[in-house]
């Protein structure tokens, strides 16, 4: 009768598959040998091999170190003249804002007919000519007070007066 092929063992025969197993198992007892042979070296200069690792990431966390302050120094740089720029550009847009802002609040008193700063400057500086000639002495008051009064002629009428002055000459009798 013939021998029926083991599955679990490609060698064929027994003989063959004991000395491979043999093989095996020696091949496996150099590798336990050698790692315990390596063992009991970096045991025995463990203690140097320690000490130069720990001086090597030492040196290494310097660098390392030295490396992230320099970037975040540029970046910081970077930064900050990003906003001083951005503060440039929100200044001007402001003061544009604010000029326009201006412009229209002066237009809409214009048309109320509110008088400008120099315009009761003006009127002040009348007044306050009016007062001091009041204080004079009445011989002094008219000489004094006559070449106020052709300046005071003379001076530009504020909006409110031309438009009084438009009404009361209106053909119209408004």
């Amino acid at each position: 009768m013939a021998k029926k092929p083991n599955p679990f063992n490609p060698f064929g025969d027994d003989a063959s598959a004991a000395q491979f197993a043999e093989s095996v198992r020696a091949s496996a007892q150099q590798i336990w040998l050698a790692g315990l042979g390596a063992f009991a070296k970096a045991q025995a200069e463990g203690s140097k091999v320690f000490e130069g690792l720990v001086k090597e990431g030492a040196g290494m966390q310097r660098k390392t170190q030295d490396a992230a302050q320099q970037g975040l120094h540029e970046t910081g740089a970077r930064m900050g003249s990003m906003a001083s720029e951005f503060g440039a550009r929100a200044a001007g847009q402001w003061d544009k804002l604010e000029g326009i802002f201006e412009e229209r609040v002066a237009k809409a008193l214009r048309k109320l007919g509110v008088p400008r700063l120099e315009e009761l400057e003006q009127l002040a500086a009348r007044v306050e000519a009016l007062e001091q000639a009041a204080k004079r002495p009445p011989a002094t008051r008219k000489t004094a007070a006559q070449p106020r009064h052709a300046a005071a002629a003379a001076a530009p009428q504020s909006a409110p007066a031309k438009r009084a002055a438009r009404k009361r000459a209106s053909p119209r009798g408004d």
